[in-house]
């Protein structure tokens, strides 16, 4: 069965005054459910059409990353960047552009992400520091769909390197582990990012990749109780004033495996209710 790819969310805003605050990435949240729809319509397919999956949902964070990098990096830098990720997000189609359309189109996912990796390899030749690094990342990313184990070396030596391309190198080279089923491999750098003092991708994310990889590795109280305290520590969240948070999609889901594999163990999780808009407390639970 294909597994999900998990794009990076961000945990909600808390009150608790030692708690440090974190805010949610719209974005981030977006692509997420986006990537859960792509796994789901592969799901059971084989190998091969897992490896479609993990390359499309590594590509789908791809404009997600562009525009936190952006602001910091210089104009000319930034447009070959920016053209380069163009490429890689156009349509792929059998079907002529109208006239006077100025669209980029492919015919093939293999034209494509062949052109994608040339134009980031010639951003990272051109431009050096922070720019060549994310180019880097950017390449090895779109060549997973094209030779998959140079892809993944690429990701090896990148998740070396410290700061955000480091991390998300190491995510991804944590993804294509699960995918070869080098579990012990995958479970290790989930635990390294885990344990990692980074805000690039929310420990939530993190931790409910792993927990599924313990799972299949037979450790049933450990992944339950890594996705207990997913759920858990949501359920309790709190905005800034004071109101609870709803559950992420990545908490809900943590809820539901605590649901199915503990169940007695489920019931400590509380979900607070919404608030009327009306006021006077609490909207009902309406019986179907």
């Amino acid at each position: 069965m294909a597994r999900k790819k998990r794009i990076p969310e961000v945990a909600v805003p808390t009150n608790e005054p030692k708690e440090k605050v974190q805010y949610q990435d719209a974005f981030q949240s977006t692509v997420t459910k986006k990537v859960e729809d792509v796994s789901k319509t592969f799901e059971g397919k084989g190998k091969t059409l897992l490896y479609a999956v993990a390359a499309a949902a590594v590509l789908l964070v791809l404009v997600g990353i562009f525009y936190l990098w952006n602001r910091s990096s210089e104009a000319k830098a930034q447009a070959a960047l920016g053209k380069a990720i163009e490429t890689s997000q156009a349509i792929v189609t059998d079907s002529p552009v109208p006239a006077g359309s100025s669209i980029k189109t492919f015919k093939t996912e293999k034209e494509r992400a062949e052109a994608s990796v040339n134009e980031f390899q010639a951003v990272a030749d051109r431009f050096g520091g922070a720019i060549a690094e994310k180019a880097r990342y950017f390449v090895a990313v779109n060549k997973l769909s094209l030779d998959r184990a140079a892809a993944a070396a690429e990701l090896e030596n990148l998740s070396k390197s410290s700061g955000e391309v480091g991390t998300l190198s190491k995510f991804a080279l944590a993804q294509v582990k699960a995918g070869d089923g080098k579990t012990d491999e995958a479970v290790a750098l989930y635990q390294q990012l885990a344990a990692a003092d980074s805000s690039v991708i929310a420990k939530d994310t993190i931790n409910f990749e792993l927990a599924k990889l313990l799972e299949k590795q037979g450790k049933k109280d450990e992944a339950v109780n890594t996705y207990f305290n997913i759920a858990k520590t949501a359920s309790e969240a709190k905005d800034l004033d004071g109101k609870p948070v709803p559950l992420s999609s990545t908490a809900r889901e943590a809820k539901a495996k605590v649901e199915e594999l503990a169940p007695d163990k489920a019931k400590e999780i509380q979900e607070a209710q919404p608030e009327s808009p009306f006021g006077g407390g609490n909207l009902p639970i309406q019986l179907q």
